[in-house]
């Protein structure tokens, strides 16, 4: 624990959360005022309300690799400083289109800062391979997937809140100042190192250097592993979420309005989950960390799958909050120790879409197999690729106790 607060100390580590903390602020209240002003503006039109998850998924897929690509070119300082300031900009230019009366533009307000953010997390990971020591960086990762999982609770109200009590305007020119200020708080950091010369004179094709991060992940068979991994929970995560309801309705036989006593010991342990995370990472392997993260989470989905008491039910939902911010941790800190300076970007760039779009898939299937087979039979196929994501990773629990006895 000391050395986890220690590490606060950091300068670098202390920008980061503050600028985390204001694009989370406008994150949230830019998700959720879009939402509820397109739900008013269209009585709630499916097909409106459908197209803000387009615009804040569609540049995941078309966007993240080529992002991370120029992360691995641009200076990752300067990189995130200009996006969340064009973010910032782009809402600006929402507001303004706002005042002529086209509603429609708040639908550029969440495409635009979705696209910047592609270019802007790669080169946080990148930044994060530069100012912090690797033995640290899960630790770091803890601290951050602590303040998500705050905002996972608490940003739901809050852009709800800000849409009912200032309405769509001042909602969106408070989302613009947050991004302003979150890039603000990136020029605390130390500047970026300078590029090499020859690098600079002679820079390959972006074909060639997409190719040359796709052929360094295959090859190091750790980060193929994770990948595989990573992909696999994106499987088992996307089947379970859209059937929630039916958990209450079907196995515990409540009724539709009950969802919220399922969800209230999720958020707990959202954030106890992530506060312990961050306790212990530097006290536990990040191997271990994702080992114990993936069998708690995919036995407490098996649970909910067969449960019908309320109890059994809520308990596992909390245990499965509490250990989820581990999954995230262990695998992005191991992803940051086998990954070279040089390919952070791309290597971030091929993990993000590999899980989305998992999640994606499995989510427009679910509501299919729940119907083909049973509730409890989804659950189980979900549990168990979590699983598999954990079969994948043994190679590197092997290699991580050989190089504990060859220490010792």
């Amino acid at each position: 624990m000391t050395s986890s607060i220690h590490l606060l100390r950091n300068r670098f580590v202390r920008a980061i959360l503050m600028s985390n903390l204001f694009s989370q602020f406008g994150i949230w209240i830019r998700n959720l005022a879009v939402l509820l002003y397109v739900m008013e503006k269209t009585n709630g039109d499916a097909f409106a309300v459908s197209m803000i998850s387009v615009a804040e998924y569609a540049p995941i897929f078309i966007f993240s690799f080529i992002g991370g690509v120029f992360a691995d070119r641009w200076r990752p300082k300067r990189t995130i400083v200009w996006c969340e300031g064009l973010s910032s900009l782009s809402v600006f230019i929402v507001f303004l289109v706002l005042e002529t009366g086209s509603w429609k533009a708040v639908f550029f307000a969440t495409l635009a800062s979705s696209i910047l953010s592609q270019f802007a997390q790669p080169s946080g990971m990148k930044l994060f391979k530069i100012h912090v020591r690797d033995e640290d960086a899960q630790t770091c990762m803890s601290l951050l997937q602590t303040l998500f999982s705050v905002f996972m609770i608490a940003g739901p109200v809050l852009g709800t809140f800000v849409y009912q009590q200032l309405g769509i305007d001042l909602a969106i020119l408070l989302t613009g100042t947050s991004f302003f200020l979150s890039a603000l708080a990136m020029l605390i950091i130390p500047a970026d190192p300078a590029r090499s010369q020859v690098k600079a004179e002679n820079p390959s094709s972006l074909l060639r250097e997409m190719a040359d991060g796709i052929r360094y992940v295959i090859v190091q068979k750790e980060l193929l592993w994770l990948s595989l991994c990573f992909t696999l929970v994106g499987l088992g995560v996307g089947l379970t979420s859209p059937l929630s309801i039916f958990v209450v309705t079907e196995r515990l036989e409540l009724s539709a309005e009950d969802l919220s006593w399922i969800t209230v010991p999720y958020g707990m342990g959202e954030i106890i989950g992530g506060i312990v995370t961050f306790m212990l990472a530097a006290k536990i392997a990040p191997q271990r960390m994702l080992t114990i993260g993936l069998l708690v989470n995919s036995a407490g989905i098996l649970l909910i799958g067969w449960s019908t008491a309320l109890w059994l039910t809520m308990a596992a939902q909390f245990l499965i909050a509490l250990l989820q911010p581990a999954i995230f941790v262990g695998n992005n800190a191991l992803v940051m120790q086998y990954t070279e300076q040089a390919y952070i970007g791309r290597v971030t760039g091929i993990r993000t879409p590999l899980m989305t779009g998992a999640m994606l898939l499995t989510m427009s299937l679910s509501g299919i197999f729940k119907q083909t087979l049973s509730l409890a039979a989804v659950y189980t196929l979900a549990g168990f690729s979590l699983v598999a994501g954990w079969l994948t990773i043994i190679p590197l629990l092997r290699s991580s106790v050989s190089n504990q006895k060859t220490a010792s």
